[in-house]
């Protein structure tokens, strides 16, 4: 059975959870469907139904005991909810709940590049009426260091002056230094970019906020050539071109979250819990170091040059912690454990 391609992590997680969260009411109000009629409704496989309802089984009130989560009752292929665990109830947020949403949306409201601020600012209005005088102290809010950074580019951004960056470039693992010509400064998928003309490459590219390490203002403004075009990002800012490695994995079920994480030609349902899962990416290093963190659920079936390196990259990392360390000689001082040697500070 083949699965269809996944478009992005957070949308797929969204389509889920929004799915969980009619799920019950909607089983409340039809006792004893059955569930390839439900999975009808509700636009999925059987197969992702009856996932759904296993993750819902473990869903409840804080406790989490037998008592306390949802249950459901099987007849055949029919399926009945005997126990809602109150998730038909309105919300009730306790005061401490209520003023850390609304610390959450004020810093949200105040974050550089977000998009759909004015319902941030309708949801924000709407808590603090509800809640009142519990929320009406003044709350301080301080931007983590990435929303901080991103500010900082901004405003470099704004001057209108080229800049010179050292940039860590992950698919290749190198840190180089660059001068660049900004264009804009972008939010997507809630991360911080930097379009701009890179001289070094002579073209357009999109610099990740957390990956600069340094900016340099330059006394020349910036000159973005003419026939410099801005990136389509509606479909985000990686987009998989037949031109670049196709990377096939065998995944466990504890792997799966690839699938809505990274953009996948294709997905198949093997043996088992098994998947084969098939992805392009920019650079074979970088698909070596992803594949060699993932851990031992996950095996390369192509290419046969990507499997090569893993087991190259693994069978080295095995040597070196079966290597013993040189014998110390006799006349060299001992050494001196740094975690008992080191003054306190």
């Amino acid at each position: 059975m083949t699965r269809p391609a996944a478009r992005g992590g957070s949308r797929t997680s969204a389509d889920r959870l929004a799915r969980l969260l009619n799920l019950v009411p909607y089983l409340l109000a039809r006792p004893g469907i059955e569930i390839a009629e439900a999975a009808a409704d509700l636009g999925v496989t059987e197969r992702q139904l009856r996932e759904d309802l296993e993750l819902l089984w473990v869903c409840g009130l804080p406790g989490y005991g037998p008592g306390d989560l949802i249950d459901m009752a099987f007849d055949g292929d029919r399926v009945t909810i005997t126990y809602d665990a109150g998730i038909d109830r309105p919300l009730r947020l306790t005061p401490d709940e209520a003023l850390a949403l609304v610390v959450a949306l004020r810093m949200l409201a105040e974050t550089p590049g977000v998009a759909n601020r004015e319902a941030v600012e309708r949801a924000l209005a709407k808590i603090e009426n509800a809640a009142g005088d519990l929320v009406g102290a003044p709350v301080a809010v301080r931007l983590p260091a990435d929303t901080r950074k991103v500010a900082e580019l901004r405003a470099a951004v704004e001057s209108g002056r080229a800049l010179r960056i050292t940039y860590y470039t992950a698919a290749r693992d190198e840190t180089t230094d660059r001068v660049v010509d900004p264009l804009r400064m972008l939010m997507v998928g809630g991360r911080g970019y930097v379009e701009a003309w890179c001289r070094r490459a002579e073209g357009m590219r999109l610099f990740r906020a957390d990956r600069i390490d340094a900016v340099t203002l330059l006394d020349e403004p910036a000159r973005v050539p003419p026939q410099a075009r801005p990136h389509d990002l509606t479909e985000g800012v990686f987009r998989p071109s037949p031109d670049l490695p196709l990377v096939t994995l065998r995944i466990g079920r504890g792997e799966r979250w690839i699938t809505e994480y990274y953009p996948c030609e294709r997905v198949e349902e093997g043996d088992g819990d098994q998947w084969l899962v098939s992805l392009r990416v920019t650079d074979l290093g970088w698909a070596r170091r992803f594949v060699l963190g993932l851990g031992p659920d996950v095996t390369v079936v192509a290419p046969a040059e990507l499997a090569t390196q893993v087991h190259a990259a693994a069978v080295a990392a095995l040597d070196a912690y079966a290597t013993p360390p040189p014998p110390r000689d006799p006349a060299d001082p001992p050494t001196a454990d740094p975690a008992v040697a080191a003054p306190t500070q």
